[in-house]
C-alpha cells in the first residue's frame, strides 16, 4: 500500500492527517491516543504494528505547552507515522499506552524524567536517569542550563544561561 493510499485510509477518520515526505502526520486530543494508537495498528489495511518512539518538545510561551510524537512503523510496508498530541502546561499528563504498546515503558519514564510528563496507568513511572531527589526536569526550556563561571583574561564569563542575553 502507498503513502498515499495509508493517508486516503487514515483521512476516513482524521480529516486532518497530512503527507509530507512520506510519513503521515495525525493530530489528536489527548482523550483519544490510546483508542487512535490501537486503531493504527489494529486495522488490518493500516498494520502500524511497530511502536517506534515517543518524544516531546517543550514550547514555554505557547499553549499548548508541551507536543508528544508517537511514532508508528509497518516494517512490510516501510511506511511510518505519527501521531501528536498538545499538553497545556497546567495539565501534563497523557493516558499512558505502555499497557498496549510494552515496547512504550522506558520512553515514557524518560519523557516523565526530562519533561515531567505523567503519564497516567504507568506501571512503573519514575525517574530514569536522573537521580531520585533531582528536582526539576532538565530538558524543559525553562530549566537552568547550569555551568560554572569561567575565569577569561582577568574577567570572568558567567555560565550560558546567566548571560542576559
Amino acid at each position: 500500500m502507498s503513502p498515499e493510499d495509508l493517508l486516503e485510509r487514515v483521512r476516513a477518520r482524521h480529516a486532518d492527517a497530512l503527507l509530507a515526505r512520506g510519513e503521515i502526520t495525525l493530530t489528536v486530543p489527548r482523550e483519544e491516543i490510546l483508542e487512535t494508537l490501537r486503531w493504527l495498528r489494529d486495522d488490518e489495511a493500516l498494520g502500524f504494528r511497530f511502536f517506534a518512539d515517543v518524544s516531546c518538545t517543550d514550547w514555554p510561551d505557547r499553549e499548548p505547552r508541551m507536543w508528544l510524537a508517537y511514532h508508528l512503523a509497518r516494517p512490510d510496508a516501510s511506511a511510518r507515522i505519527r501521531v501528536k498530541v498538545g499538553l497545556p502546561g497546567d495539565d501534563l499528563s497523557v493516558p499512558s499506552v505502555t499497557p498496549e504498546f510494552p515496547a512504550a515503558d522506558w520512553h515514557e519514564r524518560e519523557m516523565f524524567d526530562f519533561f515531567g510528563v505523567r503519564f497516567e496507568g504507568h506501571p512503573d513511572l519514575r525517574r530514569i536517569m536522573m537521580p531520585d531527589g533531582w528536582e526539576g526536569h532538565p530538558l524543559r526550556k525553562d530549566h537552568a542550563m547550569g555551568g560554572v563561571s569561567t575565569p577569561y583574561h582577568g574577567a570572568s564569563i558567567p555560565p550560558a544561561d546567566e548571560r542576559g542575553l
